[in-house]
């Protein structure tokens, strides 16, 4: 189990998603994620998946690719701090990654595949950390994190993704 980060380990900006599994085990949290991104992409059509609830806001299919490029800057950013890299790292603008991430020309079934995948290495990689890894300290975007943090992150990053697409989409 990864100990509950403490405030001083992340951006406040975080905190919303982090608080959503305070008392609750990080790497359920990631399996049942898992769980409730598939039920959902599955129970819905390929003209649902490249809808938008607005203009200008992201389809279905851009949010599941988001979520992915996401939690892949958020895992490489957990391996340079456990392994002590101490290089501050620069922030992304999500905005910029989507009209180039072609979600919408993709295959659902294959985004699906690849959020597995992706996934199942961020609960291996965060297996793999000792407690000595998991409480050590990086700065990215300008601002310190700790690994434990980012595993909160990861999974309360995804969880309010798929309550916007509950409340809004469908």
């Amino acid at each position: 189990m990864i100990p509950f980060p403490n405030i001083n380990e992340y951006n406040p900006y975080f905190d919303p998603y982090i608080q959503k599994f305070k008392g609750k085990d990080i790497f359920e949290a990631l399996a049942k994620g898992v769980e409730e991104v598939t039920e959902l992409v599955n129970s819905l059509t390929d003209a649902q998946l490249k809808s938008a609830y607005a203009v200008g806001k992201w389809t279905i299919k851009e949010v599941l690719q988001h979520i992915m490029d996401t939690e892949r800057i958020f895992c490489n950013r957990a391996l340079r701090f456990a392994r002590n890299d101490k290089t501050d790292l620069p922030g992304f603008e999500q905005d910029d990654y989507v009209p180039y991430s072609g979600a919408n020309d993709r295959d659902s079934a294959e985004m699906l595949r690849e959020y597995c995948a992706i996934r199942q290495g961020t609960i291996a990689l965060f297996q793999s950390f000792s407690d000595e890894m998991l409480a050590r300290v990086g700065v990215a975007s300008g601002n310190e994190m700790s690994v434990r943090a980012l595993a909160y992150i990861v999974a309360g990053h995804e969880k309010h993704h798929v309550n916007v697409i509950n409340e809004r989409y469908v």
